[in-house]
């Protein structure tokens, strides 16, 4: 009996260590792939000369009729479940529009601006954003802790732009400005859709959110109308934004949440910006200063605090 117990009590802990491994793998893959469709992104715009207008539209509803199509094999139930319900439908399209849309269009204009390191970096003061929002909320100051991921990410941020220098913008107006919109839709994406996500799951949310920003974009822009040449290089390029860079990237992520913990799988996948910034520097040539690694790594360390702060709280 007594051995009966501790073969299972060891098998119960070598399935804790493998979802740990297999977790901590593919959010470490999720978060690089996220990092690589920046670059392939950054590819279309500089080499390819793409209109990242074209790219976001041709992005979200492609990509969302794919997780559409998920959802209506495994999660039919949720989805008319979602859709059926009316204060659950209107938050799904203020989230399609303020929360997708936001995060997507301004991160690919952000990255034609710049490049994919700088944008994927920017974008990452969402959370700082979202803690300043939380604060605000609960209607008190920062703890220390927050206090110095303030400090630490417009520190950042001050080194990205001006390089130290303060008379001095080493990106463009344009490219600093959607960086920072992109971090204002990261907050958006992560606010807004909470309790329906809770409700009805991340996948069935997503799903419907994308195919239904994808379809507003596509009567607003109206690609059609944008000239685009395309050849086998664009073609490549897409098929890794929309599937590598969003669906492939988002299933592993999910099945890292479920495995280690949202905690754990959001510090790994902090892993996105470096990964994007190594892959322009070593594809696409981009160079960067010391500097910028100054930059990029305090604004890491804040996402890491950040995060670290909220597992001591749960």
């Amino acid at each position: 009996m007594n051995e009966l117990i501790v073969v299972k009590g060891e098998e119960k802990a070598q399935n804790i260590r493998t979802k740990a491994v297999r977790g901590t793998i593919l959010t470490l893959i999720g978060g690089i792939s996220w990092g690589f469709s920046g670059a392939c992104g950054q590819y279309l715009f500089s080499v390819k000369g793409i209109d990242p207008h074209w790219v976001t539209v041709v992005r979200m509803l492609t990509a969302g009729l794919l997780l559409f199509c998920l959802v209506l094999f495994k999660y039919r139930e949720q989805m008319v479940g979602l859709l059926s319900n009316k204060r659950d439908r209107r938050t799904l399209i203020v989230f399609s529009i303020f929360g997708l849309i936001a995060c997507q269009y301004t991160y690919l204009l952000a990255i034609s601006h710049s490049n994919a390191g700088t944008a994927t970096v920017l974008q990452y003061l969402g959370p700082l954003l979202i803690m300043i929002f939380v604060c605000g909320m609960d209607r008190r100051l920062p703890t220390k802790t927050e206090g110095v991921a303030i400090a630490l990410a417009v520190t950042g941020t001050f080194l990205l732009a001006t390089h130290g220098n303060v008379s001095n913008l080493v990106i463009s107006a344009q490219g600093l400005f959607w960086g920072l919109m992109a971090a204002l839709g990261l907050m958006l994406y992560t606010i807004i859709p909470g309790k329906i996500i809770n409700k009805w799951g991340s996948i069935v949310v997503t799903g419907c959110g994308m195919l239904m920003g994808g379809s507003i974009l596509l009567v607003v822009i109206r690609p059609w109308q944008i000239p685009v040449s395309l050849d086998w290089q664009v073609f490549w390029g897409m098929l890794a934004i929309i599937v590598i860079g969003t669906v492939v990237s988002f299933t592993l992520y999910l099945q890292g949440v479920s495995d280690i913990g949202p905690v754990k799988a959001s510090m790994i996948a902090s892993v996105e910006p470096v990964s994007a910034a190594l892959f322009s520097a070593f594809w696409l040539n981009t160079a960067f200063v010391w500097i910028d690694m100054v930059g990029f790594a305090l604004i890491i360390t804040t996402v890491i605090l950040l995060t670290r702060q909220g597992s001591s709280r749960d």
